[in-house]
């Protein structure tokens, strides 16, 4: 039995009960945006071929510590014995991520250490991600209600056909966007963007 086949096997997620704790938790444009990103990241599964709960589920709880205040998130990651980098506490918004994939092991009683890791890269991502991973990040930059970010029409459109060249692109614009500030630049980001555009290129030079 394969880990996917494990992860989801008999067990009945309570889509209402999750949805409904998550109202209640984050700001109504925080819940339209989870909500926009969990559509995306099933669509995504559907196209590249990953198991499309597992894909909802982290969609839904991928920002679900996103509303606590900044100096809490601090304090519960320090409490709750949560590993985070200077930077990250310099950059308390980077924190819900991390804190983000212990509150839905915790609170959302999830288990399947593959959603935990996509919630937990979401925000900077990292070399070598898995499917999910991929599919959480990118739901994330390109769901229906973002309309910021260059290139958008683009990378969503590439998203659907070849899903690590859309992480260089994205990836390469987050990192062109924050060469603005260098200090709010975060390694593992760089890291991520350096990884995904050697893969770029080497693909580039078999074509």
């Amino acid at each position: 039995m394969s880990k996917k086949e494990e992860s989801i096997k008999d067990k009945k997620i309570d889509w209402e009960v999750i949805e409904g704790k998550l109202q209640k938790d984050l700001t109504a444009n925080r819940y339209r945006h989870t909500l926009g990103v969990t559509y995306t990241a099933c669509a995504l599964a559907m196209v590249h071929g990953e198991d499309i709960n597992r894909a909802r589920l982290a969609g839904l709880l991928h920002d679900c510590a996103k509303c606590i205040p900044n100096a809490e998130k601090v304090r519960m990651c320090k409490n709750e014995h949560i590993d985070a980098t200077e930077f990250e506490i310099e950059h308390p918004v980077l924190l819900h991520a991390k804190l983000g994939a212990h509150l839905a092991k915790k609170k959302y009683n999830v288990t399947d250490v593959e959603i935990l890791s996509a919630i937990r890269w979401h925000t900077t991502g990292c070399p070598r991600m898995s499917l999910l991973e991929k599919i959480v990040f990118i739901s994330d930059y390109i769901e229906p209600n973002r309309d910021k970010a260059p290139n958008l029409a683009s990378i969503r459109q590439m998203a659907f056909e070849d899903i690590d060249q859309a992480m260089y692109m994205i990836l390469r614009d987050t990192v062109a966007y924050l060469s603005a500030n260098p200090k709010a630049m975060d390694q593992t980001t760089l890291g991520a963007y350096e990884y995904y555009k050697n893969l770029a290129y080497e693909k580039a030079e078999q074509e």
